[in-house]
């Protein structure tokens, strides 16, 4: 589902022009990410909780030359859903199955994310 197809739902759910409702779904968005810029935690209750790590630096190789590369530490974005979204999608039986291969092609930036850490292959993740 796209930003486009939420406003959409939830504008003819409350009678808002698609227009306002855009205007209103990205103030939350850019809410979600001031906070997480500001303060590396924001929490939504019977939602989830979005927090700022930092992903340790690392040795890894290059899966085509096969040299070493050092991966510098960086900082990313990390969700943990809350007891009722968790719940419903344990539940789902529609869930399409996606190899690890399709993960790793599904991702084409930088190289290094894709580099194979010293001592047996990673997967990258997504987003």
């Amino acid at each position: 589902m796209t930003k486009k197809e939420i406003v959409k739902e939830i504008s003819d759910q409350i009678g808002l022009t698609q227009l306002k409702t855009k205007e209103i779904v990205q103030k939350t968005f850019d809410a979600i990410v001031d906070t997480l810029v500001e303060t590396g935690r924001i929490e939504l209750r019977n939602f989830g909780v979005f927090e700022v790590k930092q992903r340790a630096a690392r040795k890894a190789r290059n899966p085509r030359t096969g040299e070493r590369v050092d991966v510098p530490p960086k900082n990313v974005v990390t969700f943990k859903p809350g007891k009722r979204m968790e719940e419903l999608v344990r539940n789902m039986t529609n869930v399409p199955v996606y190899s690890d291969e399709d993960e790793i092609l599904g991702n084409e930036e930088a190289e290094e994310e894709l580099a194979e850490p010293v001592g047996g292959p990673r997967i990258a993740p997504k987003g």
